[in-house]
């Protein structure tokens, strides 16, 4: 494809004849909305007519992402904005950026109006003998009037929070005052006085935040908007947020293994990643707070106060260099640390294998819990789930496991050719998945006929199992090689594609890097026809979960593409006529319908539908403190629920020997035990355990010519 180059800079030459570092900006700007708009004409699925229709499903969309919460703008701005209500799709169209520059303007005037107003707020105690009402659905209120209501709004925003505050040091209060005769009792005044100290600082961090805005973040905001109506997962990528979306992929970075957050203005130290060069170095500890960053023995740069992102930047960096940090420790003492950074692996990215013995059957199941179909989309010889997978199943065929459970709840998708590889594994040849471009549909067939395992395998799913998680279960339930569990899957049915902007721009390093747009391309189909898309996968045995009465998924998301089918593949199911597939999926209804578990779960989703409805809350503390106390006492009933040890003991399987890094740092043995102490207490497993015992008594998965 080749971009019309000529056009962007004749149109660049009109709008900014001189080239100032602002001019630098906007030809970035104007490169970054062209590329996109020619992408999705030429690519995207979703062919969108760019017309008015389009301006005003942009425009609420980008008021959306700019003042979700009705925090900033008042109805005057809206009024002012909303002359380019039908005009962003000649905007977009033509290259122009005089909404978004307005709306800059608007926005960072308001953000500056509202500092006052929240420390105003602040500054003397609330009355909370008043009888009155705060609406927190944002869907419920409108645009505030003028300045003096909008004020006053954010008056009950940091009442109501301070209430919360009050509410729950008094609760505290009460039960250390249980517990011991000494403890002082401080009055409601000193409570009230605490807890507004604690919303102050909190709206000093997050304005601090808001204050490092730059015009890239916005400028990110406007260009999705414009991308609303094609659907809910095509999405431009400034360079800093492709990156993060790399290392959550691939599970690797290169830099020096901490996890940093910002705090008071200081990049300060939450983890430190087993393995890695911080671990292996020993002086940098959780808690320590970075102030000044060095490439090797270069000058130092300052980086309190500095944007997080910004920071990150200057501490990453290739495999093999050094890094010299200055930190200070939590006693306030300084020094310098120096660091050889490398490659960091991390862990909670990559699957997990574990041997269950349920003891009232004596029998070894394999558990394999996969978070992502991760892969390194940078590197062909990555870690790529789908080896990892394989290996797994091997580790657990040598431990004479009679079962497998595959856990994909939470799963949100990934790479679609491991998706494939790993269903390869445990079905001979056949189509695994359609896929629908434009009018061209091809079939993803397993690659390898070899089976890795021929067993019984229980696949389990939840509300946020998506994509290649969906393909995964809806292969094996169309094969009739697994037996699905869970609830229905989340239903996105499309397949994206990064498109690097970069790559197609010739030289004018300048406005480089540009990011990277994510694009809808194609659908996915099962291979009896039909889409997950909308709809998700339906499993064959339905579990309650704690979300059972909440609206979820992708029907939920604003402008998601519409469910279709097309005609079915040819595939050989998985056949065995002794298996009385009823009879195992009754038998697994009629254990949940006893099991107390179950019934007290439906119990609490009822109580969380009801709770979530509710969205007004009252500002009088006596009332607010009766409904909170009623509220705690409805969940009281329900905090021991998924606590009970379970009559199976688990074992943790590794797999990869890059995860035996793992094995002898404490942090990681604690993170472990804590999964162990999961996976024991996991009401759902352990009916999927049940229901492989069943499977494997009914002999439903092994061929007959077995």
């Amino acid at each position: 494809m080749k971009i019309k180059v000529f056009f962007i800079c004749a149109l660049l030459f009109l709008v900014q004849p001189c080239y100032s570092q602002s001019s630098i900006e906007i030809t970035r700007d104007a490169y970054i909305q062209n590329l996109i708009k020619e992408l999705v004409d030429e690519i995207h699925i979703n062919q969108v007519t760019i017309d008015d229709s389009f301006s005003e499903v942009s425009f609420n969309a980008y008021l959306k992402n700019l003042d979700y919460y009705k925090r900033f703008f008042i109805q005057s701005d809206i009024d002012t904005l909303s002359h380019y209500r039908h005009l962003l799709d000649d905007q977009f169209k033509e290259g122009k950026f005089d909404f978004f520059n307005l709306s800059q303007e608007l926005i960072l005037k308001r953000i500056k109006e509202a500092e006052n107003y929240y420390k105003n707020a602040l500054k003397e105690p609330f009355n909370f003998d008043k009888e009155e009402y705060i609406q927190l659905n944002v869907d419920s209120i409108s645009w505030e009037k003028n300045k003096e209501t909008l004020e006053k709004r954010w008056y009950q925003l940091l009442k109501y929070e301070t209430l919360a505050r009050v509410h729950s040091d008094i609760e505290a209060q009460k039960k250390a005052k249980e517990k011991s005769d000494t403890v002082k009792e401080k009055s409601f005044s000193e409570i009230e006085t605490k807890a507004r100290e604690s919303v102050l600082k909190k709206y000093n961090n997050w304005f601090d935040f808001i204050s490092q805005w730059e015009h890239n973040d916005l400028f990110s905001y406007y260009i999705n908007s414009l991308l609303t109506k094609y659907d809910p997962h095509t999405e431009y990528f400034p360079p800093k947020e492709k990156e993060d979306f790399d290392i959550r992929f691939s599970g690797q970075l290169q830099g020096i293994g901490a996890t940093l957050s910002q705090r008071d203005g200081y990049i300060t130290v939450v983890d430190i990643i087993p393995g890695s060069p911080s671990w292996r170095q020993g002086d940098l500890e959780v808690n320590d707070k970075i102030l000044k960053v060095a490439q090797g023995a270069e000058e130092p740069v300052d980086v309190v106060e500095m944007r997080l992102d910004k920071a990150v930047k200057l501490i990453r960096g290739p495999k093999g260099t050094e890094v010299r940090l200055t930190i200070q420790k939590i006693d306030g003492t300084q020094k310098t640390i120096k660091i050889i950074r490398d490659l960091v692996v991390i862990a909670e990215t990559y699957a997990k294998t574990m041997i269950i013995t349920d003891n009232e059957t004596d029998k070894k199941f394999g558990y394999i819990y996969l978070p992502s179909f991760y892969a390194n989309f940078n590197d062909p010889r990555g870690r790529r789930c789908s080896k990892d997978i394989a290996d797994a199943v091997e580790k657990l065929k040598d431990e004479n496991v009679e079962g497998i459970v595959f856990d994909l709840r939470n799963n949100t998708g990934g790479s679609l050719m491991d998706c494939i590889d790993i269903a390869g594994l445990f079905i001979e040849t056949g189509p695994v998945v359609q896929v629908k471009s434009s009018n061209i549909v091809r079939v993803y067939n397993d690659r390898d006929a070899d089976i890795l395992w021929d067993g019984p395998l229980v696949v389990m799913i939840n509300q946020s199992s998506a994509s290649a998680s969906e393909i995964f279960a809806a292969a094996m339930q169309d094969y009739k090689r697994a037996i699905v569990m869970g609830t229905n899957s989340f239903g996105k049915g499309s397949v994206q594609r990064f498109e690097d902007l970069d790559a197609r721009v010739q030289g004018m390093n300048d406005i480089k890097p540009l990011g990277a747009l994510k694009i809808t391309l194609q659908k996915f189909y099962r291979v009896n026809g039909g889409s997950t898309q909308l709809k998700g996968v339906a499993p064959d045995i339905p579990v309650t979960t704690m979300y059972k009465y909440i609206d979820y998924g992708e029907r939920e998301l604003e402008h998601p593409l519409d469910w279709s089918e097309i005609k079915a593949t040819k595939y050989d199911i998985w056949k065995n006529d002794t298996c009385d597939w009823e009879t195992i999926k009754n038998n697994s209804l009629e254990r949940m319908s006893k099991n107390p578990f179950f019934i007290r779960m439906d119990e609490n989703a009822k109580r969380l539908k009801k709770n979530r409805d509710n969205t007004v809350y009252p500002l009088k503390y006596k009332d607010y403190a009766s409904y909170i106390d009623k509220a705690n006492e409805e969940a009281e009933k329900f905090k021991d629920l998924g606590t009970d040890t379970l009559d199976i003991e688990a074992v943790i399987l590794t797999v990869n020997e890059e995860d035996k890094n793992e094995e002898s740092d404490t942090t990681a043995i604690e993170r472990n035990n804590k999964w162990i102490k999961q996976i024991i207490t996991d009401d759902i497993l352990y009916e999927a355990l049940k229901v492989c015992n069943d499977v494997l008594h009914l002999d439903c998965f092994r061929k007959p010519e077995d």
